[in-house]
């Protein structure tokens, strides 16, 4: 239940929706259950003449003294049949139980307006958090969590949640209310009977438990599937010139067909026991109402009992309906278990807490001044140490290359300057300020990024190039793009700047993207630029191209690049040579030669593969 409640915290405030939809429910009940006890007084008039009331007998009509609701509708019936006769009578009646049944209709109408109106901002609430806390967390959690499973948890986990909690919420109030509403009215017809009929509700309530007992664990369950389901999917929809290369179809769909057979057997026996829930309590109804019938039936025969025909009738009828609000418990009641595991896995994921966080002193960015300093810098993923003992010192305006072998730890440096993750040894300063100290989103507009994957989105040549800057004119893409070499390119698409390049870029080629990310970079124009790999992808003329528009962006700024064709960073202020997460040579090329070190055999292996 803990799980339950703070899920329905996402409904607040949740008094605008509760007030209206209650007066509604309760409206809607108090008519309906009228619609049910208007039968007696309407029998009551067609009984007339059979033996069941003594058609002559008007002195003996009395006004009943007490405030039995079953009495007075049978003297207001008698008192119409005497004063109007029979026929109005009748009329009277069924107009009544016409307006009757156009009020609990129309209310009940209103009642699941309200609830839908609550059900559709619970959903947005809950979405709104998953997703905005995924967005904060750092770029560790997403290295060791599946893609797929985090989509399924804002996708489809939340729409599960939605749809039980909520309406659960609903037949929580109705159900339970109207169930009383319908008890009272038995009783108020005969209580003997009705302290009899209830003796066997437990033993319907005993067989619903067994059935729904295992309804959580294979929701549970199911969600993971499911969540399996999306990763193959997206990584097949990713991969797929990768797939066919390799002749992997067979593989990638063995692997997500058996995974959708798993999930489709879990959900069939969760339907299995939903599904059985609710024909095993109609049978039990329908058996108690027999049961009634019989016994009730004997003793209006054997005019032994408290109720007369059409009383009795009336009492099957409103006996007949409690099982409805009885049934929609218990189907409500498996619903529940789904919801509540699939709200556990949202719930795991709003929990998530990004352990890159601002101080709550943290100070704000006005600019860049002086330098970026590692000192002592050390960084561990877990007990994996990546990097150990950094020192190195990038003065403004200067151009920082870093280079060594893969894996080194170069990338993992970069990632620190903009705190996409904290040093877990050591300082970064950013003008003597440790960047901890600082708030991340202004560290980060001092920051421009060009990454060795290009990240284009499934948009526009111009929205892509003003991504996150809505502001930008024409002019101001245009111009970077020129400045990255990519506006010739751009004029020759088919909509030029307004054309549509796919899903991560699709239509353009390798070269194209990169100088797509390089304008966007530009167009920010930042006083620090990180570079990883940035001419990695282009071919030999993308790469002119390219490195041409990047010295440009470079100049008067601070610039980290991170190459593997050390040509490119010759002529760095700069060159720090990581290996194994250290620093092992520092100095400018000409330095770097004399060494006779490891960036003089990186050098010279480069010239002997070209």
């Amino acid at each position: 239940m803990k799980t339950y409640f703070r899920l329905l915290s996402f409904a607040k405030p949740i008094g605008k929706y509760a007030v209206p939809y209650i007066i509604c429910t309760i409206i809607t009940v108090v008519f309906g259950t009228l619609n049910l006890a208007l039968l007696a007084p309407l029998l009551q008039v067609l009984f007339k003449g059979t033996g069941d009331v003594d058609v002559d007998a008007t002195d003996t009509l009395t006004r009943p003294e007490g405030y039995n609701m079953g009495d007075w509708f049978m003297y207001l019936a008698d008192k119409l049949y005497y004063d109007i006769g029979p026929y109005e009578a009748l009329k009277y009646v069924c107009i009544v139980i016409v307006a009757s049944v156009f009020i609990s209709n129309l209310f009940r109408y209103l009642s699941q307006r309200v609830m839908e109106n609550l059900r559709i901002h619970t959903l947005l609430n809950l979405r709104k958090a998953v997703f905005n806390n995924v967005m904060d967390l750092h770029l560790g959690y997403f290295t060791n969590s599946r893609k797929g499973d985090v989509i399924s948890k804002i996708a489809s986990d939340v729409q599960v949640v939605q749809f039980s909690v909520t309406s659960t919420l609903q037949v929580a109030f109705k159900e339970p209310l109207q169930l009383i509403a319908y008890v009272v009215v038995l009783f108020a017809l005969s209580t003997k009977l009705t302290l009899f009929s209830l003796a066997v509700i437990p033993v319907s309530a005993f067989f619903i438990s067994l059935i729904v007992k295992k309804l959580r664990q294979q929701a549970r369950e199911g969600q993971q599937s499911y969540a399996n389901m999306i990763s193959y999917l997206d990584e097949a929809l990713s991969g797929v010139k990768i797939i066919k290369a390799f002749n992997a179809i067979p593989f990638v769909k063995d692997r997500f067909n058996g995974e959708s057979e798993r999930y489709s057997k879990i959900m069939r026996r969760m339907v299995r026991r939903q599904q059985m829930s609710s024909p095993v309590s109609e049978l039990l109804g329908v058996v108690m109402v027999a049961v009634i019938l019989l016994y009730g039936g004997n003793l209006v025969l054997a005019g032994e009992g408290e109720l007369a025909a059409s009383e009795f009738i009336t009492y099957i009828a409103i006996f007949s309906q409690v099982m409805r609000p009885a049934k929609a418990l218990t189907d409500a009641f498996s619903s529940i278990h789904n919801g509540i595991a699939a709200g556990e896995r949202v719930l795991e994921l709003i929990d998530e807490h990004s352990i890159v966080t601002d101080k709550l002193d943290a100070k704000p960015v006005n600019g860049f001044n002086r330098a970026i300093e590692f000192k002592d810098v050390n960084f561990a993923y877990g007990e994996k140490q990546v990097l150990k003992d950094i020192n190195i010192a990038i003065p403004k305006g200067k151009t920082v290359a870093l280079v060594g072998p893969s894996g080194g730890g170069k990338s993992t440096l970069v990632d620190l300057i903009p705190r996409f993750m904290d040093v877990t040894g050591g300082a970064i300063l950013v003008d003597g300020i440790d960047v901890r100290d600082l708030q991340q989103q202004s560290l980060r507009t001092l920051i421009g990024t060009v990454n060795q994957e290009t990240v284009l989105f499934n948009d526009t040549i111009f929205n892509n190039i003003a991504f996150a800057q809505p502001s930008a004119t024409m002019e101001e893409v245009e111009r970077a793009a020129r400045i990255a070499n990519a506006h010739d390119f751009i004029l020759k698409t088919e909509h030029g700047y307004e054309t549509n390049i796919g899903d991560r870029g699709a239509k353009l080629s390798g070269g194209q993207r990169q100088r797509i990310c390089i304008a966007r970079a530009v167009l920010r124009n930042p006083p620090i630029m990180l570079l990883d790999e940035a001419t990695s992808a282009l071919d030999t003329e993308s790469e002119k191209l390219v490195q041409d528009s990047l010295y440009k962006l470079m100049e008067n700024r601070t610039t980290v690049v991170i190459a593997h064709r050390l040509s490119t960073i010759q002529s760095a202020d700069n060159i720090v040579v990581i290996e194994n997460g250290q620093v092992v040579e520092q100095g400018n090329h000409h330095d770097l030669i004399v060494k006779d070190g490891l960036y003089k055999r990186l050098i010279d292996m480069q010239q002997f593969i070209d």
